[in-house]
């Protein structure tokens, strides 16, 4: 063979070599090939008629042929097999497998023996744990999740005054809280009077400084407040009784038990407090969760250092995991046993499909030139760590890194996610850069950059589609990348075996969620308001007509009297095409109007202490002409007021878009306007 020179013009021709890929389960030395050490010169072979880049300048062929020859790698190519360290030491568990039980046959019923070992014992803990126990007087303990609460926090789903949230009080739940429940936050906006809260949890209210009781809002999350009063515990979670009491009308902040709460000053119709019970009166099995990752931790290791078939491998890991991440570790939040066996079930077949797929393409090229017993506990020890720390990534990376969806939206909103973000990409970089190197040194380059340039033009196309977010969950996310772990390297089993915990632990709690959503969906306003209900009425002082009472009627309070809101833009709303009102009072839904039936669009409230927003006494709003606007004589006491909240959204048909900012109506009567539309 003779080496191209430097200089083309005198440089001689070397056919290249046939473009195949090596087989990864071949064997080191490879086959000699027979190579044509014909050469011609460089006018010669350019001056045939076959020559296709006679048009192209001789620098850019230049470098056309030296990117070419980068890109094809080293001739012959390396060998991407690893060395294992300690060959003697690591054939010892198949050693002993082999002379204690030498037949095929002996090996099957040890690994169904594994099987049932690992299955009976996880099982009966876990379904002893959710649905056994029981509190005296109250009955056995309903399993809540961490974001289980009794005032659904989308929007207004609570209906017209709560009534689709009741009973207000009189009524207790036994209930089971899992544990961690302290590290569960908001992935949604949510609003407590003027305040929006995101990225942090849930609790309004605790006890106030004359009391020790702790009242918190219905809309709080139930097993979160139950930490912070100190009924359940954080880490083992716990059971408890939650009584709804009604209606309050403050609700402090308060930092206890590592949980603040945030407050709230006026009055909401729904809240709940909890139930002191005796030692003795509640049985509640704790969260089996950490005593049952032991047991499927012991099962999969076993099965790794024992036994040497990459299906068996594989699909063993795969099933264990995410039965253990989606009925233990990680589970959707629903009550009953039932419904989370049947969402598990639903969500397994269509993975086992992919995991098929998975392990044609990806797995078994990684695995099978290391089925030799000289690499068992390579495989073990650097397989399963990361597949764990994946498969438990609400306890991992959830934690670690503040980036809980990687969208725009959540990317500028989050509090540290931008620094995460600039953390992450660097790592994330120099993985794939070190990949690529192996895959250029092992001849494979031609081959993967046809498979990621299709993923990058599909994603591409996905990405410009519009009025739709692209989305990479990080099931998507392991699906993409694993292929480009298909050969037996070190970092490549690290690397997969994080992969497979990722895509167990997305399927296992999240689903087969879509790649591609709606702005609304996550939250977003669309660009130019290509959704009718991201825009909302714009109110202002001009619309806002307020009456109170005078120095010399013999009332206490001054602040007690009529507020009333001109709620019709007719041209506005006309444009966007909407029907209506909806009206939020501290929260709550209490109005709402349509243009075909309420020619006024006034909307009226009286105040009068906190009279009303009990919803156990008599109306309080109502749609009047502006000559029936006038201080309210309703009530026979004159009662202090509290601070109003109003904020506003568009109706068409029964479904109601984003509501704005609060417009805040002070106890004194003073009017603060809402912000205005950003339209």
């Amino acid at each position: 063979m003779f080496e191209q020179p430097r200089d083309e013009e005198s440089g001689v021709y070397v056919p290249p070599p046939d473009d195949q890929q090596r087989d990864p389960d071949a064997t080191d030395d490879p086959l000699p090939e027979y190579q044509d050490t014909t050469v011609f010169p460089v006018w010669l072979r350019e001056s045939s008629k076959s020559f296709r880049w006679g048009w192209m300048p001789l620098p850019f062929r230049k470098a056309g042929w030296a990117v070419v020859r980068w890109v094809k790698g080293p001739v012959p190519p390396r060998t991407l097999l690893l060395k294992p360290l300690f060959p003697r030491l690591q054939e010892l568990p198949a050693h002993y497998l082999n002379r204690l039980f030498p037949k095929r046959w002996h090996k099957i019923v040890l690994l169904l023996l594994l099987y049932v070992s690992w299955f009976l014992p996880w099982f009966l803990v876990m379904f002893h744990a959710r649905t056994s126990g029981y509190i005296e007087g109250y009955g056995r303990p309903q399993t809540l999740s961490c974001t289980s609460t009794y005032w659904s926090s989308s929007r207004n789903n609570c209906g017209l005054n709560g009534n689709e949230c009741r009973p207000f009080s009189s009524s207790h739940l036994a209930f089971r809280c899992p544990a961690e429940c302290d590290a569960t936050i908001l992935l949604e906006p949510h609003v407590v009077g003027n305040h929006t809260y995101n990225y942090q949890g849930l609790v309004v209210g605790g006890p106030r400084e004359s009391s020790s009781k702790a009242i918190y809002r219905a809309d709080s999350f139930i097993c979160q407040a139950a930490i912070h009063a100190g009924v359940v515990s954080k880490i083992n979670g716990g059971c408890g009784v939650v009584k709804l009491e009604g209606a309050s009308h403050s609700y402090p902040a308060v930092k206890q038990n590592g949980i603040q709460s945030v407050g709230f000053p006026s009055t909401f119709p729904k809240s709940f407090s909890f139930v002191k019970l005796s030692s003795s009166q509640a049985t509640c099995p704790q969260d089996p969760r950490w005593p049952l990752l032991g047991v499927t931790v012991a099962a999969i290791v076993l099965l790794w250092l024992f036994s040497s078939s990459p299906a068996v491998l594989f699909f063993s890991t795969f099933f264990i995991l995410i039965s253990h991440v989606a009925l233990v570790s990680d589970p959707p939040p629903t009550m009953y046993l039932a419904d989370l066996v049947s969402i598990f079930l639903s969500r397994l077949l269509p993975a086992s499909f992919i995991v098929y797929v998975l392990y044609r393409f990806c797995a078994r090229p990684l695995l099978q030139p290391l089925s030799a017993p000289i690499y068992q506990l390579t495989k073990t020890f650097l397989y399963l760590p990361l597949a764990f720390i994946g498969a438990l990534n609400n306890y991992t990376f959830a934690k670690w890194i503040p980036l809980q969806r990687l969208t725009p939206h959540d990317i500028q909103q989050q509090p540290g996610a931008k620094l995460a973000l600039c953390l992450v990409v660097p790592i994330v970089l120099s993985i794939i850069l070190g990949q690529a190197w192996h895959i250029r040194c092992g001849g494979l380059m031609p081959h993967y950059l046809k498979v990621y340039c299709s993923m990058g033009l599909t994603l591409i196309v996905l990405l410009s589609l519009p009025d739709l977010r692209l989305r990479i969950h990080h099931y998507i996310l392991a699906i993409l990348l694993m292929h480009g772990t298909a050969f037996p390297t070190r970092p490549s089993l690290i690397y997969q075996g994080l992969l497979l915990g990722l895509f167990v632990n997305g399927v296992g709690r999240w689903g087969f969620a879509s790649i591609i959503e709606t702005p609304a969906a996550l939250g977003e306003s669309p660009v130019g308001h290509g959704w009718w209900g991201a825009a909302y009425p714009n109110i202002t002082n001009a619309s806002v007509l307020i009456s109170l009472p005078g120095n010399d009627n013999g009332w206490t309070y001054r602040g007690n009297g009529n507020i009333t809101f001109n709620l019709w833009e007719h041209e506005r709303m006309q444009d966007l095409g909407v029907d209506g009102v909806s009206v939020l009072v501290n929260d709550v839904e209490r109005w709402k109007g349509y243009l075909d039936e309420d020619k006024s669009g006034e909307f009226t409230w009286h105040r009068h202490g906190h009279r009303g927003l009990e919803l156990i006494h008599g109306p309080t709003i109502e749609s009047a002409d502006p000559d029936m606007v006038g201080v309210s004589d309703i009530a026979e006491e004159d009662e202090e007021p509290e601070d109003l909240f109003f904020r506003f959204a568009y109706l068409k048909g029964a479904e109601s878009g984003n509501y704005g900012g609060a417009g805040v109506w002070l106890k004194d009567g003073t009017w603060f306007s809402p912000p205005p539309p950003k339209d």
